[in-house]
C-alpha cells in the first residue's frame, strides 16, 4: 500500500507526475472543466491540530474531483478511545483514503501501518509535504521548471522546511538554510532528511548568515518563528530570531525577479514584513491556492495509479 507520509514515499519521476497532474488539473479548473477523476470515492479527514488550507483545500478538492470527504472531529476519538490498529482497520475498510493532521508523527505512521487505503500526511511535527508540493507547483508555474534555481530558506528549520529541502533534493534545486545556533539542521539528521534519492543541480548549504543564504536566490521563503505549540517559548524564539526577518533590505540580496514564499498564517512584523509579503514578488497566495491543485494532484496520483498494482 502506497502512502504520502513524506516526501521520500515518492520516486523523483512520481514527485514530476504528480505535479504534472496537477498542473493539468489545475488547467482544466481554470477553462471551466471539473473532471470527475473520482467518482464516488470518499476521503476521511482528522484534524489535531487547528487548519484552513488543509482543511479547505482537501475537502474541496475532493469534491471537485468528483468524491466526498467526510471530517472526523473528537467525537471519533483518534488515538483515546480505542487501539490505533482497530481505529486504523476500521476506518480504512470503509473510506477510499485518509488525510491526518496530527500533533505527532508518530501517530500517522502508526495509522498507515493498518491501513487498507492510502494514508496522506496533513501536517506533523516532522513534515509538512503537501504544502512542500504547493510549493514547488508553484515555482515550476513561475520559473517554468527546476534547472539552475536556488531556494533560502530564512528562520527556523522546521517540519516545513524538511518537507521543502526533500522536495527541491528530488527536483534538483539547490537550498541555503539559514537559521540561528540551535535551530539549524542537526548533522546527524541530514542524511535521513534530504533521503538517498537527489537530483542533478542539489546542494544544500547551511549557515547562519540570511543575507549569505539570500544571495542570488531565485526563491526566498520563511515561517512562523512560534509555532502550534511552542507558545511558551514565545519570548525566547522572537528574541532569537529577530536578525532573520525578511525585510526589503534582504530581499535586495536575492537574483532579479526573486519570488517570496510563506505557508501561512504569517506574522506580519515578525517574520516578514507588510512590504515584502504585500509586494509583487510576493508569491504567497498563488502559493495558498496551489495547496488546492496540488493536492488534487496527489488524490488522482494515489487513488488511480500508485496503488494500481
Amino acid at each position: 500500500m502506497r502512502h504520502f507520509i513524506t516526501l521520500h514515499d515518492v520516486k523523483i519521476k512520481e514527485l514530476h507526475r504528480i505535479l504534472d497532474l496537477s498542473a493539468t488539473i489545475k488547467r482544466e479548473f481554470k477553462n471551466g472543466e471539473r473532471t470527475p477523476y473520482l467518482p464516488g470515492k470518499t476521503m476521511a479527514m482528522i484534524f489535531e491540530k487547528q487548519s484552513l488550507r488543509t482543511r479547505v483545500s482537501f475537502e474541496t478538492g475532493m469534491f471537485q474531483l468528483g468524491g466526498n470527504s467526510i471530517n472526523l472531529g473528537d467525537e471519533a476519538g483518534f488515538g483515546k478511545r480505542e487501539a490505533t490498529k482497530d481505529f486504523s482497520e476500521v476506518l480504512s475498510s470503509m473510506v477510499d483514503i485518509v488525510m491526518i493532521r496530527s500533533k505527532q508523527h508518530k501517530s500517522i505512521t502508526d495509522f498507515a501501518k493498518y491501513s487498507r487505503c492510502p494514508v496522506i500526511n496533513g501536517l506533523t511535527d516532522k513534515a509538512h509535504p503537501c504544502q512542500a508540493l504547493a510549493d514547488v507547483l508553484t515555482v515550476r508555474e513561475v520559473f517554468g521548471g527546476f534547472k539552475g534555481l536556488k531556494l533560502a530558506w530564512v528562520g527556523d528549520a522546521n517540519n516545513v522546511a524538511v518537507s521543502l529541502v526533500r522536495a527541491c533534493a528530488k527536483l534538483g534545486v539547490g537550498v541555503a538554510v539559514a537559521a540561528p545556533q540551535g535551530f539549524q539542521f542537526a548533522e546527524k539528521d541530514l542524511k535521513k532528511i534530504v533521503g538517498k534519492e537527489t537530483a542533478p543541480g542539489f546542494d544544500l548549504t547551511l549557515t547562519d548568515d540570511p543575507v549569505k543564504a539570500v544571495n542570488d536566490a531565485n526563491i526566498v521563503t520563511t515561517d512562523v518563528w512560534v509555532s502550534m505549540g511552542q507558545e511558551a517559548e514565545a519570548e525566547q524564539r522572537k528574541a532569537v530570531f529577530a536578525s532573520y526577518q525578511v525585510n526589503a533590505a534582504l530581499m535586495k540580496k536575492a537574483s532579479k525577479g526573486a519570488i517570496f514564499l510563506h505557508c501561512l498564517p504569517a506574522r506580519r512584523g515578525l517574520e516578514v514584513t507588510d512590504e515584502v509579503i504585500d509586494s509583487e514578488r510576493s508569491k504567497v497566495v498563488q502559493e495558498a491556492e496551489n495547496r488546492l491543485h496540488a493536492q488534487k494532484g496527489l488524490l488522482v496520483w494515489l487513488l488511480t495509479e500508485a496503488n494500481r498494482f
